[in-house]
């Protein structure tokens, strides 16, 4: 059992649960993309990012192939990461616009961003029992953070679908019928035990850079949605 978030990033960074996902990964950090050949890849599940007190959580899908796959952080070195930071940083939530690498100096302020699945899948697309598989990392970060959290951003549907069963299971009541995804939808959640504060759960489509590109996620549309969540979680 994980009892402080550094421990619990240590025990994702050694897990070898799902035998795809073990055997891409690592065939991804041996190949390499030519761009980055003389560099040494992470090639292990990437553990959450940010501060272990968090007002706000940043829920994704999963890690890039050549981004966090590479450096070993979430959303650190791919383009859908240079989106996220920057809007992060125009908001006041990070220390600088840039996410390059593990020890570029990068610090988030009162957020996290984490994950539903630890592993870069083959085509970004995990299979529905590795997401499974993969729940108890969550909900474990969950628990370790609910004494702070108020907050959580979840970027896409992906991650919407596997966050809701995850928050009921760990102490907040989700509305039925469930609610549906989209983009600035805002819900509150009721905690269901006493150690529980409200949670506000704020939808946000996906940094890819198939929405960036196409101007379906504009950096204006992001940073809204991140300055309504900051507000929202008490951030000053």
């Amino acid at each position: 059992m994980c009892r402080t978030i550094s421990e619990l990033d240590a025990a994702v960074s050694d897990c070898r649960a799902c035998p795809r996902l073990v055997a891409w990964r690592e065939q991804v950090a041996r190949e390499k993309r030519a761009a980055f050949r003389d560099e040494t890849y992470w090639g292990r599940p990437v553990p959450g990012f940010g501060p272990d007190d968090a007002r706000l959580l940043i829920v994704g899908l999963a890690p890039a192939a050549h981004g966090g796959n590479r450096t070993g952080r979430m959303f650190t070195g791919d383009r859908s990461g240079d989106v996220l930071y920057a809007a992060m940083y125009a908001v006041g939530l990070a220390s600088q616009p840039t996410a390059t690498r593990r020890d570029d100096g990068l610090e988030l302020l009162g957020v996290r961003v984490t994950a539903p699945v630890h592993c870069a899948p083959p085509d970004n697309k995990p299979l529905p029992e590795e997401r499974d598989r993969c729940r108890h990392w969550l909900a474990t970060e969950l628990d370790l953070l609910a004494p702070t959290v108020r907050a959580i951003v979840v970027l896409g549907g992906f991650g919407w679908q596997a966050l809701l069963p995850v928050l009921d299971q760990a102490g907040w009541a989700i509305p039925r019928p469930r609610p549906k995804f989209g983009h600035g939808v805002q819900i509150t959640l009721s905690p269901k035990t006493s150690n529980r504060a409200p949670l506000q759960l704020l939808g946000c489509y996906h940094v890819s850079q198939r929405n960036t590109s196409t101007g379906l996620l504009t950096p204006a549309m992001l940073e809204s949605v991140l300055t309504q969540a900051k507000s929202t979680a008490g951030l000053a």
